[in-house]
C-alpha cells in the first residue's frame, strides 16, 4: 500500500501533538516511527489507523485519502504493545477473531489460522491459553492475529517494550524476515534507536510533533541534519565550540554553531600510542565503560569531556590516567546548514561520509 501524508495536524486541548507533517512510503516498507517520549509517534499512528482524526491535513492510501473512512475500511493490522489477547481464547481463536467477525467460511478460516501458525512459528501451541504462553509466543499471537484478515497496512505500536531483553532482540530479526515474506507495509513507533536501526527499512524521526529527517538507518547516522538528529542517534558529544582544539580552530565562529563529535571519530592511547601526535590533545581518562567487545571511554580534553572506543586487544586504561586524544571529524550545524570538517593537522584524513 502506497502511503501518503500531507500537512497533518492534531491537537489536544492547547497541546500542538503533530504539526505539518509530511512524508510518503511506498509499497513494502518497513517503516520506524523514532523519537523520544510525547514527541508525536504515536499520534500518527493512530491517525493512520483511524483511532484518532487529525485536526487538518489528509492521509491517504493509494491515493484515497481516508481521513474520514472508518478504522475497519482501511485495511489495517494493528499489533499493541501489551498484546491485547483474548485471555478466554486458546492461540487458535485469537488468530480466527477477526475473520469469524468477518463471517469468513470456516475452512477458509481454518486455512489461513493454520498458515499463520506455520509463518509465526505457533504451530503444535494453537490450543493454549495465553496465561500459558511466554512473552515471545504472546506477541507472535498478536502478530498473526493483526495479519490474519490480510491487511494491506501493517501498524505496530512498540511491539517488544513489553518483552524482556533477550527475547525482543530475537524478535526483531523475526519481524524483519516476516514483514520480507509477507511483503505487507508496516510502520512501527519506538523509542528504541537500536531497534528502529536494525529492523527499519527508513527511519523517521519525530520530536515535538514535526519530522525532524526520513531516511535509511545509514544515511540518518553518517550525514544528520539537525543537532536533535545527531544527538538522539547513536553515543555523542554535542559541544557549543571546539576552537580550542588542535585542527579546528576556525570552527564555531558564530554563536549559533554547534559542533558533534562522535566517539568511532576519536583516537585514545597511552604517549607514544597514536601516529600522528602532533595532532593530539591531551587528555584525562574520567570512566571506562566495558561494552562486550570494546570499552568506552570517557576522557577530558580541557574542559571538554568526550567519548570514544578502546578495542579490547589494546592496554588497559586508567581512570585518572594521563592519555593522547586525536579528534578525526566533527560534524558542524550552523543554522540550516550542516557539514563535516576534518582535522586539519592530519595528512591522511579520514573517508567523509557525506
Amino acid at each position: 500500500m502506497h502511503i501518503e501524508v500531507r500537512d497533518l495536524n492534531k491537537w489536544f486541548g492547547q497541546y500542538h501533538a503533530v504539526r505539518d507533517v509530511n512524508f510518503a512510503i511506498e509499497p513494502g516498507q518497513l517503516i520506524g516511527l523514532l523519537g523520544p517520549s510525547g514527541g508525536g509517534k504515536t499520534s500518527v499512528l493512530r491517525m493512520l489507523a483511524g483511532l484518532e482524526y487529525p485536526d487538518s491535513g489528509e492521509i491517504l492510501f493509494h491515493g484515497k485519502v481516508m481521513n474520514d473512512v472508518p478504522p475497519q475500511e482501511r485495511g489495517i493490522g494493528f499489533v499493541f504493545q501489551h498484546y491485547a489477547l483474548f485471555k478466554h481464547m486458546t492461540v487458535y481463536d485469537n488468530i480466527a477473531f477477526g475473520l469469524t467477525i468477518q463471517k469468513w467460511p470456516k475452512a477458509r478460516i481454518r486455512a489461513r489460522v493454520t498458515e499463520l501458525l506455520e509463518l509465526t512459528g505457533l504451530s503444535g501451541i494453537e490450543k493454549r491459553y495465553p496465561h500459558q504462553l511466554s512473552g515471545g509466543q504472546r506477541q507472535r499471537v498478536a502478530f498473526a492475529r493483526a495479519l490474519a484478515p490480510e491487511p494491506q497496512l501493517l501498524l505496530l505500536d512498540e511491539p517488544f517494550a513489553a518483552i524482556d531483553a533477550k527475547i525482543r532482540k530475537e524478535l526483531r530479526s523475526w519481524l524483519k524476515s516476516l514483514i520480507e515474506r509477507v511483503g505487507i507495509t508496516s510502520i512501527f513507533v519506538t523509542h528504541d534507536q537500536d531497534e528502529a536501526i536494525e529492523v527499519a527499512d527508513e527511519i523517521m524521526i519525530i520530536q515535538q510533533g514535526t519530522v525532524e529527517q526520513k531516511g535509511t538507518p545509514w544515511d540518518i547516522y553518517k550525514s544528520p541534519r539537525t543537532p536533535f538528529v545527531a544527538e538522539f542517534i547513536g553515543e555523542s558529544t554535542l559541544l557549543e565550540s571546539i576552537g580550542q582544539l588542535k585542527g579546528f580552530g576556525d570552527v564555531s565562529a558564530q554563536s549559533d554553531t554547534k559542533v558533534l563529535i562522535r566517539p568511532e571519530y576519536i583516537e585514545v592511547g597511552q604517549p607514544g600510542e597514536l601516529k600522528l601526535a602532533s595532532a593530539s590533545e591531551n587528555g584525562v581518562v574520567k570512566a571506562m565503560h566495558f561494552r562486550g567487545s570494546e570499552w568506552m571511554i570517557e576522557v577530558a580534553v580541557g574542559d571538554l569531556l568526550l567519548k570514544t572506543y578502546r578495542s579490547l586487544e589494546s592496554p588497559v586504561l586508567q581512570i585518572g590516567e594521563t592519555v593522547q586524544v586525536l579528534i578525526h571529524r566533527v560534524y558542524v550545524f550552523d543554522g540550516d546548514n550542516h557539514s563535516v570538517i576534518e582535522n586539519s593537522l592530519k595528512e591522511d584524513p579520514m573517508p567523509i561520509m557525506i
